[in-house]
């Protein structure tokens, strides 16, 4: 059974800085796609980076040059660096995962697996 587990949100100051991680079960990371969505209130979950298990990534517009996503299939996590961070991106960030050997892909009903959140707050 797949698990995703986040960890890394929190109270941030603009222009701050924090890095997600995302651990999923074991056995279940190889030749996955894995996704960060995020979601603030009142607004629909948006696709923020996607990144393959050979490592290419593919991201919103609006976060490149700001977040980085990154992968170690050894450990089985993927990651979510966070920089120049501005009170636009409070919102909860949820790793996803995708069904075995998928491309990639944007849109929420293409991930299979969801982990449980992780609020990030940026304050003004």
């Amino acid at each position: 059974q797949v698990q995703l587990v986040e960890s890394g949100g929190g109270l941030v100051q603009a222009g701050g800085s924090l890095r997600l991680s995302c651990a999923a079960s074991e056995g279940t990371f190889d030749g996955r796609y894995m996704g960060w969505f995020r979601q603030a209130p009142g607004k629909e979950r948006e696709f923020v980076a996607g990144i393959s298990r050979s490592g290419s990534t593919y991201y919103l517009n609006s976060m490149k040059g700001r977040f980085t996503i990154s992968r170690d299939n050894a450990k089985g996590t993927v990651y979510l660096q966070m920089n120049s961070l501005i009170p636009e991106d409070t919102a909860v960030y949820y790793c996803a995962m995708r069904a075995a050997y998928s491309s990639s892909s944007s849109y929420v009903g293409a991930y299979d697996y969801w982990g449980q959140g992780t609020q990030v707050t940026v304050s003004s």
